[in-house]
């Protein structure tokens, strides 16, 4: 059984920069999650309980509004249709939606009704208590109808989540419209199921149970042997529910994947150190949509999804996964510098995933000198990574004349990339590195205090991105070419 995963620091840095272009709903049950944080240093004389003395307090979003708030911050456009109350707890609500970025215009307010909420009071990170607020009777029918009717409406998006958490919402008419919209529209259609009865999300592409959920499916607990008896049980519950796709989240144990289309296959756990599992799946669903929607094989996804959810359960109360962090759950090893162009521009976007601020200077760097180790060690104090653009031998000599260079392209490579001020070098073969920088697009340009800025080659490429030429002083007395010329002139006696 085969995951068929391809994803490297490169093709998840392209993922993560897709995923600015995406538009996601997410529909479903919507919470507020909120915390307040303590300590316990004694317990109570009236009742065998502790005494919590408060301290901080935080407030976030839970259930259907945890996977928009999770795929907004990885990056996506995010469109949220659900219900609220009525009260104070609403109003906080929205104004979380607001903060973190989520539209949200088509979350009702429905009167009568409290804002579904969790209050969860926690001592040296231990939850003591959780308090909760919420109705979970069917909504009336028309409330549901109008939600698929704004969503029947709206421009189609790139993938549709369904958040089910029992909370009166999703009722088997609603589904049918939403998931009828999303086939309409020719989009992935995830769903994070909590009913049994696994026919309400028929027509879906992806089905999303944790493995409680499952065992409630099949009317028994799954045995010790999970990947053999998963595989047993898959292939009707995939006919049962009518889906193309069957993710079964395993918590420690990973994912196993069912899909119709290919082999099963199994992924162990990223999680490293686990803190708080609430919102695990949330996150796992989020990065799901996302990957899929980005174009990511369905291997890819899952991988991308599982990395994300071993980041989000390492973390206390309302977490969220930055794209830096899930970037740098694929960072690409550090001694390999000497890079193609392809692999410099998926070394640069992994890097734009980790806020680094990139420098690029180019050159010849014949006979490697004090003057270049300068150079290179001033630029490298421009930013957070140099790249090093060297002329090829054949660039080299068109530059200079047939006698040079001194020192084969591989060879000035394997010098440059020695140095620890370098992060990553490259060979180019035009006259000029304008293709190049078009490539990169860094944010500093570097060039030798021999230079004036209006000779500098990409300084208007440079400004029309919003980067800057720097022009380091040299030390003086100290050139290739001056070297060349003194070993020409030095008397062979």
């Amino acid at each position: 059984m085969s995951d068929s995963v391809t994803l490297s620091h490169g093709n998840v840095a392209r993922l993560l920069e897709r995923f600015r272009e995406l538009r996601i709903i997410v529909v479903g049950d919507v919470m507020l999650d909120e915390y307040l944080l303590g300590s316990v240093e004694r317990a109570s004389p009236e009742a065998p309980v502790p005494v919590v003395k408060m301290g901080a307090e935080s407030r976030g979003l839970g259930g259907a509004a945890n996977v928009a708030s999770v795929a907004a911050v990885l990056g996506a456009g995010v469109e949220l249709l659900g219900v609220v109350g009525d009260d104070a707890a609403g109003d906080r609500f929205l104004a979380e939606c607001a903060e973190v970025g989520i539209e949200s215009r088509n979350v009702v307010k429905v009167a009568g009704r409290p804002t579904t909420r969790k209050l969860r009071i926690l001592a040296q990170h231990q939850q003591v208590v959780r308090l909760d607020w919420e109705d979970s009777r069917p909504l009336d029918e028309s409330v549901g109808r109008a939600l698929v009717e704004q969503l029947r409406a709206s421009q189609p998006a790139d993938a549709i989540v369904i958040s089910d958490y029992s909370k009166g919402l999703l009722s088997p008419t609603v589904l049918e419209g939403l998931i009828a919209v999303g086939r309409r529209w020719g989009v992935p259609i995830l769903v994070d199921p909590k009913s049994s009865d696994l026919a309400r999300y028929k027509g879906a592409t992806v089905l999303k149970p944790n493995v409680h959920e499952l065992e409630a499916v099949i009317g028994r607990r799954l045995r010790d042997d999970l990947e053999a008896d998963l595989s047993e049980v898959s292939d009707s519950l995939l006919e049962i529910a009518d889906v193309d796709t069957l993710i079964v989240t395993l918590g420690e144990k990973g994912m196993g994947v069912f899909s119709r289309q290919a082999e099963p296959f199994f992924v162990p756990t990223s999680v490293r150190e686990v803190f708080d599992v609430s919102g695990a799946g949330d996150t796992v669903i989020a990065a799901l949509a996302l990957g899929l929607a980005a174009g990511a094989s369905l291997g890819d996804a899952v991988h991308l999804a599982n990395e994300a959810a071993g980041i989000a359960v390492g973390k206390s109360g309302v977490a969220v996964v930055e794209p830096k962090e899930l970037a740098s759950r694929f960072a690409p090893g550090g001694a390999d510098k000497i890079l193609s162009r392809e692999e410099l521009v998926h070394r640069v976007a992994w890097w734009r995933m980790q806020d680094q601020r990139v420098v690029f200077t180019n050159g010849c760097f014949d006979l490697l000198h004090v003057g270049h180790v300068h150079l290179l060690r001033e630029a490298s104090k421009q930013g957070d990574v140099l790249i090093v653009a060297i002329n090829s031998d054949d660039s080299v000599r068109r530059l200079k004349g047939g006698n040079r260079p001194l020192i084969a392209a591989e060879e000035r490579a394997a010098l440059l990339a020695a140095l620890n001020s370098v992060e990553a070098v490259v060979v180019f073969d035009e006259d000029t590195p304008r293709e190049l920088l078009e490539e990169v697009r860094p944010d500093v340009l570097v060039k030798g205090g021999d230079y004036r800025e209006e000779q500098v080659v990409g300084r208007r490429m440079i400004a029309d991105w919003g980067g800057s030429v720097v022009l380091i002083p040299l030390v003086p007395d100290r050139s290739t070419s001056g070297l060349v010329d003194r070993i020409r002139s030095m008397d062979p006696s």
